[in-house]
């Protein structure tokens, strides 16, 4: 499969409210345009995951990400022009997103990613894609396709056919940047 092929798959789905199984620039994800609530539900309902337990979600570049938070702190572009691994940021005041994938204290974890077929994806889209890893809630987070389980590849409605060789060991760094310029170290 060509990688233009799969993003056009991809997009349909999202496009109606559909859920993907794709690869990432760490684990695999379930994957649904953030913005659509009922697109995010379907995500609780496969993982089996308390909704109270925020999701992380993924843009394109610096310009999608200041669209859908209300202020980036500039902290924020040093961090991610700086990290050699993929690094995920929670920012304060998120907007024009799902209300469902917002926190309960007003945040949302955000991967500026640099992976291509999710880059190319969201250009398409013109829109964030929540990114969870595709395991069910409480359940160790596979480290390839052929870990993922059954019920979760059964539970969406297309898989990516990239990269199924892959073995990622590890998920994502997670800071949380406060406005009011606390720094916490979430996961290294």
């Amino acid at each position: 499969m060509s990688l233009d092929k799969e993003i056009n798959q991809s997009l349909n789905v999202l496009k109606k409210g559909g859920l993907i199984l794709y690869p990432t620039d760490t684990v695999w994800g379930i994957g649904c345009d953030a913005t659509n609530p009922d697109a995010i539900k379907k995500v609780y309902a496969l993982k089996k995951r308390d909704d109270s337990k925020a999701l992380i979600c993924m843009v394109n570049d610096f310009r999608m990400l200041g669209h859908y938070v209300e202020e980036v702190p500039e902290v924020a572009y040093d961090i991610l022009k700086n990290t050699q691994k993929p690094t995920t940021i929670i920012y304060d005041n998120p907007i024009r997103i799902a209300s469902n994938l917002v926190a309960n204290d007003n945040t949302l974890a955000i991967r500026v990613v640099r992976h291509r077929f999710c880059q190319e994806l969201i250009k398409k889209l013109k829109r964030p894609l929540v990114s969870t890893s595709a395991n069910i809630s409480g359940q160790p987070t596979p480290k390839s396709f052929k870990e993922i389980h059954a019920d979760i590849i059964n539970g969406v409605d297309y898989v990516v056919k990239l990269e199924k060789e892959k073995v990622t060991t590890k998920p994502s760094s997670i800071i949380k940047l406060s406005n009011n310029g606390l720094v916490n170290i979430i996961r290294k």
